[in-house]
């Protein structure tokens, strides 16, 4: 049996045993190594309406659509129509924030970094404009988390904005210009935006669990109804395994064209510092920067309703995995498990989780309590012997949205990490090796929390 053979035999197994495990009705995983492509697909597009999964079935790829967002504006600024130390205003003239000094001071760089300073999305069930420029119409109702340029924190918001950037500046919509920046120049054809695209190609659904633990197929489709273009820019792209390797063999200067090889090597360097992130150590720009076990990675995530992705990069090595699949919320762990497995397999490269310290029960004491943001909350408690964390999506939100939403995720135990005693890990349930910390105001007092890379303020 061949080297290559053995290869894909063994990711094979390796995904039928996790999506066992995990209970993922249908998974589709590609790794790019040595050169050569292989794939393995496991289950069924849909529980109700099966058809087999494949290298080519469409998923949709949520956050993992600002890889292509940072990408069409860096070509924008190579072509000299954009420049990204300029304010934002200078391509959307209109913009009006919450703060008016943010607003005059974001950057179009700020965007693509996230530290413009902008929370994490505007939910906003009121709206009935469900285009791009109605999106950042309402951008006033927005917080502001930080001055423009002072940290990172994780937003939607801002990569919407950013599209409209792209529309104001090419004088197309935004789908139609990263399709021309960047889709069809690279000959992405099965990665798409529109919903009438998907239906006429093979697609996977989402599935999430109902009150009995019953996987039941996710409405709407993607994170928000059909037709909402608001959402794109940050989220909204579709595509297939076999696509998102060939852009990572572009990523990787393997595939020509749309960007130069200066411009591809300026979008993985560091532009800011992330602390205690499960998305990484930095960030480039669109792409989150991490280091594991000596080797640098560059990678993006994305969560829909009932749907994960990710896709991570190890450009010193010419390596690239990918990993999709169609049930929430396992199937953030899924993609976890099979890159770390193919890490370890391809590479040698072991990711190693930290380990959490004994309880501190007044460490846990001086924490506890409701944090939220836009549209979530974190409810952290202890009970004397341990801490949890619980993420959920606001009562008030859920109640107004016309469409079903993804399930809250139940309390799950967390820990404080060695150091400074800000810094802590889930240890179990859906978001398990998830890291993040709690921040503190000028007199010591815990103000915030930081998880999956975005703030969340004390209530």
């Amino acid at each position: 049996m061949s080297q290559e053979k053995q290869s894909a035999q063994a990711l094979a197994g390796f995904v039928a045993a996790k999506a066992g495990e995990y209970r993922v009705p249908g998974a589709a995983v590609g790794v790019l190594v040595g050169g050569r492509e292989l794939y393995a697909a496991h289950g069924v597009t849909n529980l109700d309406n099966p058809a087999p999964v494949d290298e080519h079935t469409l998923f949709h790829l949520a956050s993992v659509t600002k890889t292509f967002t940072g990408t069409a504006l860096i070509r924008l600024a190579e072509e000299g129509r954009v420049d990204l130390d300029a304010p934002v205003r200078r391509y959307v003239p209109d913009l009006v924030l919450a703060d008016e000094s943010t607003a005059a001071r974001i950057t179009v760089g700020n965007l693509l970094n996230h530290t413009a300073g902008l929370d994490w999305n505007l939910i906003d069930a009121d709206g009935d404009d469900d285009s791009l420029a109605g999106f950042v119409a309402r951008l006033s109702r927005l917080a502001t988390i930080a001055p423009p340029g002072t940290r990172a924190s994780y937003s939607q918001a801002g990569y919407n904005l950013a599209g409209r950037v792209i529309e104001n500046v090419t004088g197309m919509s935004y789908e139609k210009a990263v399709a021309a920046l960047v889709l069809e120049p690279l000959g992405l054809t099965d990665t798409v935006f529109e919903i009438d695209e998907v239906m006429v190609r093979k697609f996977a659904v989402g599935h999430n669990p109902d009150a009995d633990g019953v996987l039941r197929p996710a409405r709407p489709w993607a994170a928000w109804r059909a037709g909402a273009r608001g959402n794109n820019p940050g989220g909204g792209i579709v595509s297939s395994v076999a696509d998102l390797l060939r852009w990572a063999r572009f990523h990787l200067g393997e595939v020509d064209g749309v960007l130069s090889a200066d411009a591809l090597r300026r979008m993985r360097e560091r532009t800011v510092e992330m602390r205690a992130s499960t998305l990484g150590d930095g960030v480039g720009i669109s792409w989150f920067l991490r280091g594991v076990d000596g080797v640098r990675t560059i990678g993006h995530g994305g969560s829909g309703n009932g749907q994960f992705a990710e896709l991570l990069i190890v450009p010193e090595r010419n390596f690239a995995v990918v990993s999709l699949s169609n049930v929430g919320p396992d199937g953030f762990r899924f993609n976890q498990d099979v890159v770390r497995w193919a890490l370890e397999h391809h590479l040698g490269v072991v990711e190693r989780d930290p380990q959490p310290i004994p309880h501190d029960e007044a460490r846990a004491r001086e924490v506890a309590g409701r944090y939220q943001g836009d549209a979530m909350f974190l409810d952290i408690a202890t009970d004397g012997t341990g801490l949890t964390l619980e993420v959920g999506i606001k009562p008030e939100v859920r109640a107004a949205s016309e469409t079903e939403m993804p399930p809250d995720y139940p309390p799950a135990a967390i820990g404080f990490l060695p150091g400074d005693g800000d810094e802590y890990v889930l240890v179990e349930g859906g978001l398990q090796g998830q890291r993040g910390y709690f921040s503190r105001d000028e007199s010591g007092t815990v103000v915030g929390i930081d998880l999956a890379g975005r703030l969340f303020v004390r209530a």
